[in-house]
């Protein structure tokens, strides 16, 4: 309950389920198309049981709200679609570290949005995490993917999603009923991939047992363990100390596709792993602001 109540260990615990998005996807041998959908769709039933039970004697959620939730499925389906095809094209910690150029847009966001200022810390910290985002990213390293350039342009496309995304999200898309906000999310994000994935690559709808259970532990530990804990979370913090907290999931990565996909980065790679977690460490400690009314 203590981990509840506070958002910046709740946004820890969930980057780091996200983390396993990249390696789980990569272990399904699932095209895009079919490991977004799969995701979404094995993930709905929980997060709809679940939201049942959150609708027992709660307010009824707003015009708006539910507005704001199926506008973030749907930049959320684009992102996973886009993000997914980039992770056989540019390596699966490499394509998690691309996206995550969110930590400048969605602050950057704030700022033309709501005036949320940035801090003369945050200030300093961002170019170190964007050098070290290139560094984990590969820069100039011999690429684990089959197509870097073109998984790179997908990767920055899932960004510029990712960060409207991460935008609907603090601006209001799970006030009030997080739950059922993030099943409308999230089955919403399935029908984008569905029909999106349908028409770009086609879908396998009937993978093997394997690969669904890949799958299955994508939909737990990413589409409802991590998105649930972020979505109580970055309401409850500033745009620059929700987005710093996110790069702990890339850097998480880069390590699971060491254990679990027995990928072997450069040394620039890695130290560009410490240098993201010291300039994260830089930009949310002592910040009188990180959470917000």
């Amino acid at each position: 309950m203590q981990l509840l109540s506070r958002p910046v260990p709740l946004a820890v615990f969930g980057a780091s389920c996200i983390a396993f998005s990249a390696p789980l996807v990569a272990l399904s041998h699932a095209n895009a198309a079919t490991a977004s959908v799969f995701r979404c769709l094995l993930a709905v039933p929980l997060l709809s049981g679940l939201a049942a039970r959150e609708a027992r004697g709660g307010r009824p959620r707003c015009r708006r709200t539910r507005l704001l939730a199926f506008a973030a499925g749907a930049l959320l389906g684009g992102d996973l679609l886009l993000w997914s095809q980039a992770i056989g094209e540019v390596g699966a910690g490499v394509s998690t570290v691309v996206v995550n150029v969110q930590v400048l847009l969605v602050p950057l966001l704030a700022l033309a949005i709501d005036r949320e200022p940035l801090t003369r810390r945050f200030g300093v910290a961002v170019v170190p995490m964007l050098v070290g985002v290139a560094m984990a990213a590969g820069v100039g390293v011999q690429a684990l993917g089959s197509d870097p350039p073109l998984g790179t342009a997908h990767a920055v496309l899932a960004a510029g999603c990712y960060a409207g995304y991460l935008s609907l999200l603090r601006r209001g898309a799970t006030v009030g009923r997080p739950l059922a906000a993030l099943r409308d999310i999230t089955l919403t994000a399935g029908a984008v991939s569905l029909v999106a994935g349908a028409l770009w690559q086609g879908i396998d709808l009937a993978p093997s047992w394997a690969a669904f259970g890949w799958l299955l532990a994508l939909a737990i530990s990413g589409q409802v363990l991590g998105w649930l804990a972020l979505a109580t979370a970055l309401p409850r913090l500033s745009a620059r100390v929700g987005s710093s907290l996110l790069l702990l999931q890339p850097v998480g990565a880069v390590l699971l596709g060491i254990l679990l996909l027995s990928q072997t980065p450069a040394a620039i790679q890695l130290g560009g792993c410490v240098l993201v977690l010291i300039a994260v460490a830089v930009a949310t400690m002592h910040d009188r602001d990180a959470e917000t009314p």
